[in-house]
């Protein structure tokens, strides 16, 4: 019996609960049972869209995009879910405001262009030198993911699930940034 690669790619992997620090301190009330069950959202979420396209012959949507694309898609979906678990924190609703989730009830109809207080979210790929827009005071919340990269099978890389590898968060200051040439006026 033949094993179809790309359909067993279409099932991410499920979210590992033992595989977060129990002692994490996250703010606003947030907890790891928040963010596990987000991240259980995306899993189910990815899972769906790409078998959906796999009955169509359609690329695994990792595959499909460019990678910051995607890398986009899985910052949004958490930014969006997370609040779906905790209440009292919202995505922010400035579009494109800083940070993506803030306080519920914090800002005048919870939102805002740019602040200290809430969470920034990235979505990466790498497990270090993750970029910002500017240096700044700002909670940041990464979570890594291992995934295939449009290129892929020209590069001879079979398909893979998706995966969660990490999530990691800290309270930044704007010495922990490093200047990397952008305007320091632009946002």
């Amino acid at each position: 019996m033949s094993i179809d690669w790309e359909l067993a790619a279409c099932t991410p992997h499920p979210v590992q609960p033992n595989g977060f620090n129990p002692e994490a301190e996250i703010p606003y009330g947030c907890t790891i049972q928040h963010i596990q069950l987000a991240m259980s959202d995306f899993i189910d979420f990815l899972g769906f869209i790409n078998q959906q396209l796999h009955t169509k012959e359609i690329e695994r949507l990792e595959v499909m995009l460019m990678s910051a694309n995607f890398s986009s898609i899985v910052g949004e979906f958490m930014s969006s879910n997370i609040p779906k678990y905790c209440s009292s924190v919202v995505k922010n609703r400035y579009h494109n405001g800083h940070p993506d989730i803030i306080p519920v009830g914090r800002f005048p109809r919870d939102a805002v262009q740019h602040a200290d207080e809430g969470i920034e979210i990235k979505g990466s790929r790498y497990l270090r030198g993750w970029q910002g827009h500017n240096p700044e005071n700002t909670w940041l919340m990464v979570f890594m993911f291992d995934s295939n990269r449009p290129g892929d099978t020209v590069r001879g890389i079979n398909p893979k699930p998706f995966r969660f590898v990490a999530v990691l968060g800290a309270r930044l200051t704007k010495d922990d940034w490093q200047f990397s040439g952008r305007s320091e006026i632009s946002r």
